[in-house]
This record gives C-alpha cells, structure tokens and sequence, in this order.
C-alpha cells in the first residue's frame, strides 16, 4: 500500500500545461489538428508560414501565439477563427481574407458567448468584420492593426464590433477602411482609449444603446461621419482628438437622444460640425478646444438642460448655431475670438456679454445656398446690423462670463501606449 501511495499522489496532481508547436517540420502541421490536439490549458505556437485555414473552433481554454507573424489567409470562406471558451489568449497573427455574406457577420476573429477572452497584437486585413465581440464580458481587445477591404458599406462591416457585451476593453488599437471603424450596441461599461481611428466609409466610432461607458485618448479622423453616439446614457468623452471629418453629413461628434454625457478635454480640429446635438440633454461640454471647423456646435430646440463652460473657439466659420431659443443651454467662461468686448476689471472676464450665433448664421441656417457669401462684405454688415438691432437671433443664447483669454486645456496625449504590430 505504502508503494501505492506515491502513484496515487501523481494521478491526483493536475496535468501540467503542454506547449504544441504548428509549422513545416513540427509536431502539427495545421492550426485545426493543434487545436483539436490540445487539452485546456495548453499553448500553441504557430510558426512563420501561410496556413490556408478557416472555420477554427477555438472550444478550449488555450494560448494561441504567433511566431515571427504568421498568415491564416481565410481564402474567402466564412468565418475564420471563432472564440467560444472562456480564459482563450490570441496574439501575433495576421489573419486576412475572411468569407463576406448579407446573412451572417463574418469575422476574422469572432468571440462569442464567453468571457475573458483576449485578443492581442494581430494584423487583421481583409475581413467583412475585423474582431466581432458577441455576448463576452471582461475580455480585452488591445494593440490589433485592423484594415478592411475597399468597397462600398454594403460590401464592409465593422472594424471592431461590440454586441450585448459587457466590460470589454478596446485599447491601443488601429482601425481604418471599414464601416464603422469600433462599433458599440447593447455594450455596457466598457472603455475605449488609446485607438487611432481612421478612414472609415461611415463613423469612426459608434455607439447605440450602450450605458455607462467610456472613450477617452482617441484620434478619430478622416472618417466619412465623423462619431455619433445614440439613444444611449452616461458616456464620458475626453481627451480625444477629432480631426478632418469632412463631408454634407460629417460630425466631429454626433449627440442623437443621448443625456448625461461628459465631454472634457478634447480637440475639434477642422471637421464641417464640431458637435451636433440632436434631442441630446444633460451634457457637460466643458475645456474643449474648437479650432477651423465649419461649425463648432449646432444645437436642435430638442436639446435642453445642456452646460458650455471653458471652451476655447478659435478660427470656426461659425460658432454656434441653435434652432430657435432654447431651454436652459448655459453659456459660461468660454473664450471667442470673435468677442470684441473690453475687461475694465481686469479680471479675465468680459464686462459685455457675448452672443456666439451671429445673424449670418441664422441667414446661413434658413437658406443654405447664402454660404457663399462667407468671405462677403455683406457677412460683416448684417453682423454690424445685428448688434445694433438685436431682433433675430436667440436672446437666450448668451455667454454672460466670456473668457478675455484662452482657457488652459489639457494637452492632447500621445496616443499609442501600446506597442503596434
């Protein structure tokens, strides 16, 4: 008995982590047979190479890492590698060339119905949809490089694409030529920061429905609408940068039915519209730079209860546009470089009120084509005949603090803490 007590003792003790190699000359030679191989657990290295390989089931919690970057081309054919086991670690490839359908969401990595996944590090190109998150919570999307493949919106999906998740976190990552750039629907308190966002045929980031969430230290530019967030409720919007966003329908950033939102810290740099807020109330915009956009802020009469505060409005061909009076939007300490007030207390305030929509930008509202005239003669005396017969634009749109200098802003971050592939 005593002779049996060690043998015993070793069949008790958990088996000890494997680490299977994939490759020319190497124990598998496809990442199917790896995976169909290991137990939970295990690591599989994949070697350099091109591994003509889709439909993988990843169905067991394991580490799959590349090795000197190699290639899981898709070939065209549905979905290409599929996460649906907890703890499951993937990092070092470039996966390309997944199938396209107008029935499924065909990804290049999907993570489906599990949690703490994470997705590290890889080169995704080609793909309908880059990474697509479905029904996961804690799991982390970081440093990827994700491009799309040129077409139209109907023939492209989603950069990065979040769906009734929770806590997800997407960092370090960049995305461009696809749909939407990171997509978010139903994905509660999750974060968003540190992605270089880009050149996408619709927004650059998007949410719907998803509460009490984050994205902060992001550039989003170049991106056919710029970002919108809907019918969603307490986001926090800061340090990001918003830039080049132009086009007949293109945002910096679109606030459609949302309340409760923080927008802090950010650069508006060159887009159509700054901020459009449409049926959007409870918002803090508050130490934003806009500088050389064609609209800084336009307000609809729905959007109410809103605060202005410390913002800096630099070189915008109009500042602000509101659809009539609106109910309780406040303006304070706000710095306008078209404030010709005086500050005999020198106290950093202006003695005069300032009123930010000008009568030119009512003309411009009313009847479009009158933009025309923006570098007019005529543009200088309607806004000479405003101020000395206030009668059209709204009363209650009013800076009573204007600030006589720019407000301290917090400098923009460098935005890639995380090393890139």
């Amino acid at each position: 008995m005593k002779k049996l007590t060690p043998v015993l003792l070793v069949c008790l003790l958990p088996a000890a982590a494997a680490e299977l190699n994939v490759g020319e000359g190497k124990t598998h030679a496809t990442l199917a047979a790896a995976i169909t191989a290991a137990a939970a657990g295990d690591t599989i290295i994949v070697h350099q190479g091109i591994y003509q390989e889709s439909g993988l089931k990843v169905d067991k919690s394991i580490k799959l890492t590349g090795h000197d970057w190699p290639v899981i081309d898709g070939r065209g054919s549905g979905e290409i590698v599929t996460i649906t086991a907890p703890d499951v670690e993937i990092s070092g490839f470039e996966i390309r060339n997944s199938g396209v359908s107008s029935l499924n969401d065909l990804a290049g990595i999907k993570v489906a119905d599990t949690r703490n996944a994470t997705v590290s590090n890889n080169r995704l190109r080609h793909c309908n949809f880059g990474i697509y998150v479905s029904k996961a919570g804690d799991c982390r999307i970081i440093g990827n490089d994700v491009q799309g493949r040129p077409g139209g919106e109907q023939e492209s999906g989603n950069g990065i694409h979040l769906w009734s998740c929770d806590n997800i976190t997407v960092t370090g990552n960049t995305v461009r030529d696809h749909r939407d750039g990171i997509y978010l629907e139903f994905a509660k308190q999750s974060v968003i920061e540190h992605n270089t966002v880009q050149d996408n045929l619709r927004y650059g980031l998007h949410y719907m429905f998803s509460h009490d969430s984050a994205y902060r230290h992001n550039r989003f530019e170049r991106n056919g609408a710029g970002v919108a967030v809907m019918y969603t409720r307490n986001v926090e919007m800061s340090s990001n940068h918003f830039v080049n966003n132009w086009g007949s329908s293109a945002y910096g950033l679109m606030l459609k039915d949302m309340t409760d939102g923080h927008i802090t810290g950010n650069t508006f740099e060159r887009n159509s519209i700054a901020i459009a807020l449409h049926g959007s109330n409870r918002m803090e915009i508050e130490n934003n730079r806009f500088s050389e956009n064609g609209w800084a802020i336009q307000i609809q009469r729905s959007s109410s209860d809103n605060t202005y505060r410390r913002n800096n409005f630099t070189g915008n061909s109009f500042d602000i546009a509101a659809d009539g009076e609106l109910d309780n939007n406040r303006f304070s300490n706000n710095h306008w470089d078209k404030y010709e007030g005086y500050d005999l207390k020198r106290d950093g305030i202006g003695d005069v009120p300032f009123r930010p929509v000008s009568l030119y930008a009512v003309v411009v509202g009313r009847i479009p084509s009158s933009v025309l005239l923006l570098r007019s003669p005529v543009v200088h005396l309607l806004d000479q005949a405003e101020k000395a017969f206030p009668s059209i634009t709204p009363e209650r749109v009013v800076d009573e603090k204007p600030a006589m200098r720019p407000n301290p802003i917090s400098r923009h971050p460098q935005i890639n803490p995380t090393e890139k592939p």
